[in-house]
């Protein structure tokens, strides 16, 4: 057998989100059409256009290390953490690596904007006290990749090691690469995904400037309201999504329960602009095309597709006509929804919740809602699980995950057998 032979499955999976902090109760939340938005409570926003958020609630970084060693990580790192120890218990994988071999094991976490709190803090220290002030740890703990290299240490992880940074497609993208790890060999596991905390003065300051986030600020639980007419942007959330991928025969001898197998990855370039989607979504369609090229399916074998679905008004439509395009007729079957309804946004961390609801989907027959369906949009015409849950048998689901700066990322995911 050639490594690119080698099957890749899940067998592992960790969330933080505005919903619930492990995938459980993530999980639990969205068959309960929970939502996670509510006022800003981390700054006063009253001064913004946007004073909504999904944030995460209840989360002490306490509870996964010590308060000298949490210091010294940026919260989308904490929440990383948080994410990757559940997945590796999920996994039954021990937090030190020591019954695997500590060299197969590759680490690929991003974020589409990384230390953003940081960054902040600092700033003000800079403005305040001067340049002798600013903490010696500023650049390690605003790095992007830096979610990777803390869970390497953590774990003891001496595989392939970085950071990919694509904006929202970021996690999707990371998941994607670290399939590709796998099937040529150079890793028997990866602990991949997405985290986010970017809740702060200047990051909502800057999708403010870009009127990119939702104004429904007197009803925060019907803000975020994906291929509805009366859409008006996204609402931004925080959180982390991780999985463990594995070499489907490395799983088999140590005996882990596979939970999906991952069987497709497409990843495309819009090269049109620097925030919106292109026209018609072609480059999202060519992204799904790859996917499917690659899984070895057609389109009409995909059950279910967790939209990017941001609730905003060109993402949404031009969503809708990629999947018109690669699905054909039988865009008008499949099973479509967008739980960014319910999680917020959570950017470079979404893929990998989204992942997570996936493989959950699948493993459940169940097909998550879009909420706060509405007001049918006419160039938004196709099914999208509005409002309440769907009992479906699935066998394949396809998570599609687009960021900005053009870049488009799709992952297929199918029962394992």
């Amino acid at each position: 057998m050639s490594n690119l032979d080698r099957r890749v499955v899940v067998t592992g999976m960790g969330a933080v989100s505005s919903i619930g902090n492990n995938r459980r109760s993530l999980w639990d939340a969205l068959l309960r059409c929970e939502c996670g938005v509510g006022p800003v409570t981390r700054f006063d926003a009253s001064a913004y256009r946007s004073q909504i958020a999904a944030e995460v609630k209840g989360f002490d970084i306490g509870d996964y290390m010590p308060p000298k060693e949490a210091r010294r990580l940026d919260p989308f790192c904490h929440y990383a953490v948080a994410a990757s120890d559940e997945a590796l218990e999920c996994a039954g994988l021990p937090k030190d690596l020591s019954s695997v071999d500590a060299e197969r094991v590759g680490v690929l976490v991003g974020s589409g904007i990384g230390g953003l709190q940081t960054v902040e803090a600092q700033c003000h220290v800079l403005k305040e006290r001067g340049p002798s002030k600013i903490s010696p740890l500023l650049i390690p703990m605003m790095i992007g990749d830096m979610s990777s290299g803390a869970l390497s240490m953590r774990y003891g992880a001496k595989g392939p090691n970085f950071g990919i940074i694509t904006a929202c497609a970021t996690a999707c993208h990371s998941i994607g690469e670290s399939f590709w790890i796998i099937k040529r060999g150079d890793a028997d596991v990866m602990i991949t995904g997405g985290a986010e905390a970017t809740i702060t003065p200047i990051g909502f300051a800057g999708f403010c400037a870009m009127k990119a986030m939702s104004q429904r600020n007197d009803d925060p639980q019907r803000a975020s309201r994906p291929f509805d007419a009366d859409r008006d942007g996204f609402v931004m959330g925080e959180g982390a999504g991780v999985l463990i991928l594995e070499d489907l025969e490395h799983a088999k001898k140590r005996g882990a329960e596979i939970l999906a197998e991952v069987v497709g990855y497409g990843a495309t370039g819009d090269a049109y602009h620097i925030t919106s989607p292109a026209p018609g979504g072609t480059g999202a369609a060519q992204a799904m095309k790859v996917a499917l090229r690659h899984a070895g399916m057609s389109a009409d074998q995909v059950d279910y597709v967790n939209a990017h679905g941001t609730s905003t008004k060109l993402n949404d439509k031009f969503e809708t006509e990629a999947i018109k395009r690669v699905f054909g007729p039988s865009a008008e079957s499949v099973s479509i929804s967008s739980t960014k309804g319910m999680t917020g946004h959570a950017l470079g961390a979404a893929g990998g919740l989204e992942t997570i609801v996936c493989v959950e989907s699948i493993r459940n027959g169940v097909v998550p809602p879009t909420i706060n369906y509405e007001t049918p949009d006419p160039e938004c015409d196709l099914n999208y699980t509005p409002n309440e849950p769907r009992r479906r048998k699935l066998g394949v689901a396809m998570n599609v995950n687009l960021g900005f700066g053009g870049h488009n990322a799709v992952l297929i995911v199918r029962q394992f057998s």
